[in-house]
């Protein structure tokens, strides 16, 4: 055999190992291929706050990266908390092993794999603020998350509004989307415990006539309690002013016609699966139904010091009727290998079910 043939055995060779290797990470499908996704990230910090767990995030973003076109992801949502402590130096091995900084260069450094390729959109956690549990409302977010970090963010943040501090900063900044089927959709998050005037800006945004026929997705940290779905309220944590799921309810999403969907992370125990989630239904001002899903697997995978999550996610899959979200809960953690790809779907009633916005 000559030197060429040999070359190009070896280019075929690599080529078909390359190709074998593209199936290991269980690459799913949409229902439809008409339609598009976003993926639901719930809250990483138990991924993050252990060395040794950080690989599972990276897991899920890395996946999430090899699935953009073919899941057609328009977007990747996060409930919060990305770190268990914003500035802490103190390393209380009990409860983590990384200090603050090494937690915020973590968390950064899986998002980076998302960054020039797909928008993320994270709704700051208690976790990011003050100390150790949203003492105050100083927060590092803006530092590790600059608006100018993903150009993906370039052509579809259309308005933002100063956080705490009074800097400019994604932790309240709105999204919009277009899709032939859906028309305009438009995604407003906001930091945690969102002050008053953050809640008017996002109603005065939503009502704007360029968004008046927009579906709105409205998402903010706190906002259910697992299981139960009742709205948080009067938590008793020191950032001030602060509203959480009662208040944030009636003073935006109910008089607001066109929020149909709430997300949230935050709450959630130790248990089965359903302490982790919750989702109820209810009426807006104009009698529209406006969906309402907490999404926070934290304690999966061990409880509070286990591996963060077992790598569930959602996959929200946003069907070309132009009214259907179909919710699927899925793990690459599981999916990646064949010997537990048959766990890698839930499928139970809280698990996976459709939304219609009507």
């Amino acid at each position: 055999m000559n030197r060429k043939s040999l070359f190009l055995g070896l280019c075929l060779w690599c080529m078909s190992f390359v190709a074998m290797g593209q199936h290991r990470a269980d690459r799913q499908q949409l229902t439809d291929e008409q339609s598009f996704s976003m993926i639901l990230l719930g809250d990483p910090q138990g991924y993050i706050k252990y060395d040794i767990n950080q690989p599972l995030f990276d897991l899920c973003t890395a996946w999430i990266a090899d699935n953009i076109d073919q899941l057609h992801i328009k977007a990747v949502l996060c409930t919060g908390d990305l770190v268990e402590q914003n500035e802490n130096i103190v390393r209380n091995r009990k409860m983590l092993n990384q200090t603050s900084r090494e937690m915020w260069q973590a968390v950064s450094r899986s998002f980076e794999r998302l960054d020039g390729k797909v928008p993320y959109i994270i709704s700051t956690g208690n976790h990011e603020y003050g100390y150790r549990a949203s003492e105050n409302g100083k927060t590092h977010f803006p530092e590790y998350f600059p608006f100018e970090r993903n150009r993906a963010w370039y052509d579809c943040v259309v308005s933002d509004f100063p956080n705490r501090e009074g800097v400019a900063s994604l932790e309240n900044a709105a999204f919009a989307f277009e899709d032939p089927h859906w028309g305009k959709l438009l995604v407003i998050t906001s930091e945690f415990a969102p002050r008053d005037e953050v809640l008017a800006w996002a109603k005065d945004l939503a009502a704007k006539p360029e968004y008046a026929e927009a579906k709105v997705i409205f998402m903010t940290h706190s906002f259910l309690y697992q299981r139960t779905a009742e709205r948080t309220a009067n938590e008793k944590y020191k950032i001030s002013p602060a509203n959480y799921g009662v208040d944030i309810w009636e003073k935006l999403v109910e008089p607001s016609k066109n929020i149909r969907l709430v997300i949230c992370g935050h709450t959630g125990v130790p248990g089965d699966f359903e302490d982790s989630v919750a989702f109820r239904s209810d009426k807006n001002s104009a009698g529209k139904t406006v969906h309402q899903m907490m999404f926070n697997v934290q304690v999966l995978g061990g409880g509070w010091e286990g591996n963060g999550g077992d790598g569930w996610l959602r996959i929200l899959e946003f069907m070309p009727d132009g009214k259907t979200l179909k919710v699927r809960t899925y793990s690459p953690l599981f999916g990646i290998s064949s010997a537990t790809k048959h766990l890698a779907h839930r499928t139970g009633a809280c698990d996976q079910f459709n939304m219609v916005f009507e």
